[in-house]
């Protein structure tokens, strides 16, 4: 893990606060982004992406953002996780309306799951 990637993702972090107490954790060669225990983010590459759902998903094929996606034997497979627009990065109130779209997909994820 590079010290810049690491930088990268206190940034990402340090602008999240107004949410609450988020933290990065690394995983898969990246970041994961949780508060409370949810993942609703992860950083690979120096990219943020963030968690969707049918809800939010819209909102970044609007502005035409890409999902994650990784390769395992040759074969590609996406995530819900979308790249998050540019401007999350520089404008700390966009930052937050994203990531709280982001919890917002990954607490509906959680209780999804515990329904099951």
């Amino acid at each position: 893990m590079s010290k810049e990637e690491e930088g990268f993702a206190s940034y990402v972090t340090e602008m999240m606060q107004t949410m609450g107490p988020v933290i990065a954790k690394r995983m898969f060669g990246g970041h994961g982004i949780f508060l409370e225990g949810l993942m609703f983010g992860l950083i690979a590459d120096h990219v943020l992406y963030l968690k969707a759902d049918k809800e939010t998903q819209k909102d970044f094929n609007a502005k035409g953002l890409e999902a994650f996606e990784y390769y395992k034997k040759d074969k590609a497979y996406k995530m819900s996780y979308y790249q998050a627009p540019e401007e999350t990065l520089e404008d700390s109130e966009e930052m937050k309306r994203w990531a709280n779209k982001a919890y917002d997909a990954a607490i509906r994820a959680s209780l999804k799951k515990q329904k099951k």
